[in-house]
């Protein structure tokens, strides 16, 4: 009787330690929620991600989640995280106020949530993975101010209102026509949501009304940047007639600076991810250690062991000396 008992006893002890070690090796659910996948700069993103060391070999388990450019199906994919467990979110909002009821409510079940590329008015995230939008603004402004000598009149493609980058790009081309003084005037300034479709659209429509007036195209990515180039090949101008400048280093915007269509600057999305992933892993598991190699790979943007609220991502302007590199990378 003794005997089956003690038999009993270390069966019990045996199966609880096996679940427990079990347990141990479930790997991290980790959520990716982007604002969409349309354009082929999320589409960088979410391939970084989905291709980081930890998601490679196990040790996460990574969902993302396509927001389709809508908040509120946001809000309800971060309901669906809460309600099914995950660890960790990682968040890349589509708007900067709409978005800080979704980490709230992750807060408030102890989920972690890391901001990643756009940003959300909340104080509650544990880190932001990023680049300056600000900066990006003016650099890409500045740009085509430069060629134009600050003298004639320019259009304004702006991102989605309300999404983080619309605003702090913009506060950027601001900061870089302030300093042309009345030299340049804004003919036209409207939304093109990043698409390059409703760019060409837009451009067509400002072509038609202003004609040659447009010296310069500002747009705030590279998407809507090639959209206003194919409004003007379809004028039948000369795209040389006008300086174009973009936002993110996506191929097709390389492939246009390489021919001296556009400028553009380059927005190292797959750091950001990376580095957000990093970033999440760490929130809940305290001993990680990094295990991507941006932190090599920007070493002006220090690890601090995975405790800095913010991360900024360096830019890089695309030139003619550096796009056929920018473009082997992509290969």
């Amino acid at each position: 009787m003794k005997l089956r008992n003690i038999l009993a006893t270390t069966a019990l002890v045996g199966a609880a330690f096996a679940a427990t070690t079990a347990s141990a090796q479930d790997p991290l659910k980790i959520g990716a929620a982007v604002y969409g996948l349309n354009a082929e700069f999320m589409q960088l993103w979410a391939n970084a991600a989905e291709n980081h060391p930890s998601v490679k070999d196990g040790t996460v388990d990574l969902t993302i989640f396509d927001g389709r450019y809508d908040a509120l199906v946001q809000q309800e994919q971060f309901e669906t995280m809460i309600t099914q467990g995950f660890d960790a979110i990682v968040f890349v909002p589509i708007d900067i106020e709409a978005g800080a009821t979704a980490v709230q409510a992750a807060a408030d079940e102890g989920i972690p949530v890391v901001g990643s590329n756009t940003q959300v008015n909340s104080d509650l995230l544990t880190s932001y993975v990023g680049s300056d939008d600000v900066e990006a603004g003016y650099l890409e402004a500045k740009a085509v101010l430069d060629d134009i000598s600050c003298s004639g009149d320019v259009v304004v493609i702006e991102g989605p209102i309300g999404q983080s980058a619309q605003i702090q790009r913009g506060e950027g081309n601001e900061k870089a026509l302030a300093e042309c003084g009345d030299g340049v005037k804004v003919l036209e300034q409207q939304t093109a949501n990043w698409s390059r479709a409703e760019a060409q659209s837009l451009m067509e429509n400002w072509l038609t009304a202003h004609g040659s007036d447009i010296k310069g195209v500002i747009a705030q990515n590279d998407e809507m940047a090639l959209g206003a180039i194919e409004a003007i090949k379809a004028a039948g101008l000369n795209v040389s007639d006008f300086s174009i400048a973009g936002v993110d280093g996506v191929t097709d915007a390389l492939e246009a600076v390489k021919r001296g269509d556009m400028h553009s600057i380059l927005q190292d999305g797959q750091a950001q991810a990376l580095g957000a992933i990093d970033v999440a892993i760490k929130a809940v598991n305290p001993d990680y250690e990094p295990t991507s190699g941006i932190w090599e790979k920007y070493p002006q943007m220090q690890w601090n062991n995975g405790e800095s609220k913010q991360y900024n991502v360096p830019w890089t302007p695309v030139t003619a000396d550096n796009v056929d590199e920018l473009l082997k990378e992509r290969q």
